[in-house]
């Protein structure tokens, strides 16, 4: 359930603007995920979430500058994803493995054991099946977004 809010919270805070607390608890439920203000306190601060100003100048909750650039990183060197198991592959531009790895692992996403790092290969090792579909799906979403 945690790992389905938080992956919530993140594609919601994607989405839209999100100001206050209490409008991501409306939004969250929206989705059929409710939840309280502390909780919800605990997952901003477990996503490391900071509210800054966007490019309209709106205060907003937004991703801390490591997500950001994990994500930048990925979308440059990924050119694929797949998992078996609880055992997800990413296949990266030759000599961008190592670098994106330390992005990925600078982010702290829930689910994953640990990672390792070739020169075009990264294997990440999570705690189920389901962690590892969730987390594949989510970069895949960042490699593709209109696909998926």
């Amino acid at each position: 359930m945690k790992n389905r809010r938080h992956d919530a919270i993140l594609e919601i805070i994607a989405e839209v603007p999100v100001v206050t607390q209490e409008q991501l608890i409306e939004l969250l439920a929206k989705r059929g995920i409710k939840t309280t203000q502390a909780t919800l306190s605990r997952d901003i601060q477990q996503l490391s979430l900071i509210k800054a100003r966007d490019e309209k100048n709106v205060s907003r909750y937004m991703p801390a500058a490591n997500q950001a650039a994990e994500k930048s990183i990925f979308s440059e060197a990924v050119l694929a994803v797949d998992y078996a198991m609880n055992t997800i592959v990413l296949k990266c531009r030759a000599g961008m493995a190592q670098g994106t790895c330390a992005a990925i692992d600078s982010v702290n996403h829930p689910g994953i054991v640990g990672t390792i790092a070739g020169d075009d290969t990264i294997f990440i090792l999570v705690r189920s099946e389901a962690d590892a579909k969730r987390l594949s799906r989510k970069f895949r979403s960042e490699l593709f977004p209109k696909r998926i």
